[in-house]
């Protein structure tokens, strides 16, 4: 208790050393703990569930001839199960306690006619049973509630949905919820912090599978098919049983059915025959399985290797951090050197006195820590605000119990490792030295000097890394902003609507989205309205294989293009120019001749070069019943760093009965904000039943399709600019300090005649050597790194010569800064100053 007494006294008699540390380390540590906290909490984080590394995905990679559904949220068709399938292996499996499926959909909620949109999932009766959850409130799904496709409509809530939306109200139980038009009985509250298998997507409701007709409408075709692929699957391991074992015994099952049930099926299949190989292949296929102890996403692949990168750069910066608060410390402790001589010279011990030093570093690094997690909520607040909105609602980012671990750890290692070896090598000063006059001017030995020296190398080498780093991610996020997209941006809101899922037929839903496109086109200021149906640079393509009139196709030949649904304006509104023909108007009906406009990419890949009035076909169809009657420029829909892929385009008077949802682009002349807020409004006048969703500038969608550049371009070079200034003011104080300690020395050569110049340029020399050591080592790790971070990088190397140039003036102005004050110093002291030091 006395030593806490007397480190906290130190804090008064030093505040200004104090107060460094304390900034360095909340900087240092809390910039780590928030990158930590979104690292841990994608990549790490497993289920809120018991016992979560029992559960494994299963996967079914191979040929699936028929089509299917892919999950959004999952992205990977060859993990998809057919319904049958799926109850196929449940009913026959033994290794595992259960098998469950899931997937998710679209839903319209309205509840007491308060109409909102929002996500489901529909899981089977297996689902939370597998999970091993209980509800917070009522019960929860389970096989009771799926006896035959089309029953049990019932709902479950999810927590956070319950207690937004409802006020966690308990009365809530037994009344009825509308989704998609069907009502549905609340009959349970899933678990607080459960939201769902699938990270990245946070569902407000849990549906019964076999409601999957009622709920996706026209989404997956028909769920009794055996070549409609839907489902994700995944299992909990019986205890007692390994993976192999239940692997090898469901997987024996499945081949079974594989080539007993499904394989006969594909005889019966209309168009040309299956591809050579393709029906070996079919006969193979295996079960494929991996861990489920954290869900199935493809949140986790695409985000890898920039949340390692980042945290990377923030550990780096921790170093740099941590190197300067061992150098302040040992400079404190040198010059403490005669008061621990006088301490030990009274009796007191090395040990007595590293504890005393010891505890000093731990009050400073413990204000430091609990300082941090102040910094470490405003970069999580940071890095949110570059966040798309679907994202930040999905993973709700925040300082989780991990993150605070982290920080404490941080802090305690910080204390052991840069604390301790300060304290060690203060107090193992010799008590004669108590009786020398500079004593207290003691260096600590050359030692001492040359591990800092050490500690300031590493330093540069450290910015070093961090620059490059910066200045390629910079870069990369300026090479992506400079790409010609192909349609307007500025000035477009945003916005879209879902009326088949209210159950709509499809002339009601074409009435609906022609009044819509009215009523926005009436509003004041509006300049354009675009309709379509996919969501542009939503990374959302469908893709489709074409046959072309007069075009001959080799075998084996990629007949793929994209595929999509627009209105009449989409093209005038969007400023996507008409190379040839005509665009789409509004009597291209469903009862006009089917029509067809398609981009250049397309037009060179079919050799139809500029000519108009030629025929296509779409799939495996011989009929050539669609024509084309326009050709337009390049336009990147899906992706800002694609190239334009090949598009057909289809008007959508002639779909909307396919069309299940609908995406609208307003081009205006006035501000964009004032028509997002009447929207709402807007929309209700024409249908006060079908919701708003996805309200946002055509400007946030751009941000949001290169979320991942902007967050490292900005994250990146905040860090490094810290970085660098930290390494600059620790070399800056490395010199200073050796320049005081030197004070006699220097003193005496300018005595005897030495040039100023000539001293600047001996501690010039030093600087000198430490940039060149540290700026090589960092450079060389640079060029390892640049390679690792090239897969996220738009249009230049790891290894940009200007990038490195760049970095290498930054820093080199950096060194020169934290060193030429030392060096002028040097050259100024005067002779007479030596004698205060004999």
């Amino acid at each position: 208790m006395n030593q806490l007494k007397l480190a906290l006294r130190q804090l008064r008699l030093r505040p200004g050393l104090s107060l460094v540390v304390i900034l360095m380390l909340a900087l240092g540590i809390g910039a780590t703990t928030a990158m930590f906290s979104l690292y841990h909490q994608v990549l790490l984080r497993p289920l809120p569930v018991p016992e979560p590394e029992q559960l494994v995905n299963l996967a079914a990679p191979g040929p699936k001839p028929g089509g299917g559904y892919r999950d959004l949220a999952i992205g990977d068709f060859e993990a998809t199960f057919s319904y049958p399938m799926f109850r196929d292996l449940e009913r026959v499996q033994t290794g595992f306690t259960g098998i469950a499926a899931s997937v998710n959909f679209i839903a319209n909620l309205s509840y007491r006619n308060r109409p909102a949109s929002g996500g489901g999932w529909l899981v089977s009766g297996s689902y939370f049973r597998v999970l091993n959850l209980r509800p917070a409130l009522g019960r929860l799904i389970g096989p009771e509630d799926e006896p035959r496709l089309g029953e049990s409509a019932v709902v479950v809530l999810s927590h956070d949905y319950w207690q937004n939306q409802f006020g966690a109200d308990p009365k809530v139980i037994g009344e009825t919820l509308m989704i998609n038009g069907y009502a549905l009985e609340i009959i349970g509250v899933a678990p607080a912090g459960f939201s769902g298998t699938t990270l990245g997507a946070r569902p407000q409701v849990f549906v019964p599978l076999t409601l999957q007709g009622q709920m996706m409408r026209v989404s997956a075709g028909d769920p009794e098919s055996r070549l409609n692929y839907w489902l994700y699957l995944f299992a909990r391991l019986a205890p007692g049983v390994t993976l192999e074992r239940a692997a090898a015994q469901l997987n024996g099952v499945y081949s079974g059915i594989l080539n007993e049930v499904e394989l006969p099926l594909l005889s019966g299949l209309s168009g040309p025959p299956p591809p050579p190989g393709m029906l070996e292949q079919f006969r193979e296929r295996q079960i494929a399985f991996s861990s489920g102890a954290r869900g199935k996403s493809n949140l986790p692949a695409t985000v890898e290797r920039p949340l390692t990168l980042l945290l990377g750069v923030t550990v780096l910066v921790l170093l740099i951090v941590c190197v300067n608060i061992a150098n302040l410390l040992l400079a404190r402790g040198a010059a403490r050197t005669g008061e621990m001589a006088i301490r030990a010279s009274l009796g007191a011990s090395r040990g007595w006195l590293v504890r005393q030093l010891f505890a000093e570093s731990l009050v400073l690094i413990a204000i430091g820590g609990l300082a941090s997690l102040a910094v470490a909520a405003l970069v999580v607040r940071l890095v949110t605000s570059l966040l798309p909105t679907g994202l930040i609602v999905a993973l709700a980012p925040g300082l989780s119990s991990a993150a605070l671990l982290f920080a404490a750890g941080a802090s305690l290692a910080t204390v052991l490792v840069f604390g301790l070896l300060p304290a060690m090598r203060a107090s193992g000063t010799n008590p004669a030295y108590a009786m020398r006059a500079h004593a207290t001017r003691s260096s600590g030995g050359r030692g001492t000097v040359r591990f800092r020296t050490v500690l300031t190398t590493a330093q540069i080498a450290f910015s070093m890394v961090l620059l490059v780093l910066a200045g390629l991610f910079t870069r990369s996020l300026m090479n992506v902003g400079s790409e010609n997209i192909g349609i307007y941006v500025d000035s477009v809101v945003s916005f879209n609507i879902t009326p088949r899922l209210n159950g709509y037929d499809a002339q009601r839903v074409a009435e609906l989205y022609d009044r819509v496109e009215e009523a926005l086109a009436a509003q004041p200021g509006v300049l354009g309205v675009a309709s379509t149906w996919l969501p542009l640079l939503g990374n959302f393509p469908q893709t489709g294989g074409f046959s072309v009139e007069g075009f001959d196709v080799a075998p084996g030949a990629n007949t793929s293009a994209n595929i999509n649904v627009v209105g009449s304006g989409f093209f005038d509104a969007l400023g996507v120019p008409l190379l040839a023909g005509r665009v789409f108007t509004d009597r291209d009906t469903a009862e006009a001749p089917q029509v067809a406009i398609v981009n250049e990419s397309f037009a060179r890949k079919f050799n139809i070069g500029g000519e108009v009035g030629r025929h296509l076909a779409l799939g495996t169809s011989t009929t050539f019943g669609v024509e084309i009657v326009g050709i337009v420029a390049d336009a990147k829909l899906d992706s800002l760093k694609s190239s334009a892929p090949p598009i057909a385009y289809f008007a959508r008077r002639q779909f909307a009965a396919a069309v299940q949802s609908m995406f609208y682009y307003v081009r205006v002349g006035v501000d964009p904000d004032t028509l997002l807020a009447q929207l709402p409004r807007v929309i209700a006048q024409v249908d006060p039943e079908v919701p708003v969703t996805n309200l946002h500038t055509m400007t946030t969608e751009v941000h949001s399709n290169v979320y991942i550049d902007r967050l490292l371009s900005t994250l990146s070079a905040g860090f490094a600019a810290l970085a660098t200034l930290l390494a600059g003011i620790g070399l800056y104080g490395v010199l200073a300090y050796n320049v005081t300690q030197r004070t006699r020395e220097i003193g005496l050569r300018l005595a005897l005649g030495a040039a100023p110049g000539r001293l600047r340029s001996m501690v010039l020399k030093q600087v000198g050597a430490m940039a060149l050591v540290g700026a090589a080592i960092g450079l060389a790790a640079a060029l390892a790194l640049g390679r690792v971070a090239e897969s996220v990088l738009y249009g230049l190397s790891g290894h940009d010569p200007l990038v490195i140039a760049a970095a290498v003036v930054v820093l080199g102005a950096v060194v020169l800064a934290g060193s030429w004050v030392p060096a002028r110093r040097a050259s100024n002291i005067a002779p007479t100053e030596a004698l205060r030091y004999e």
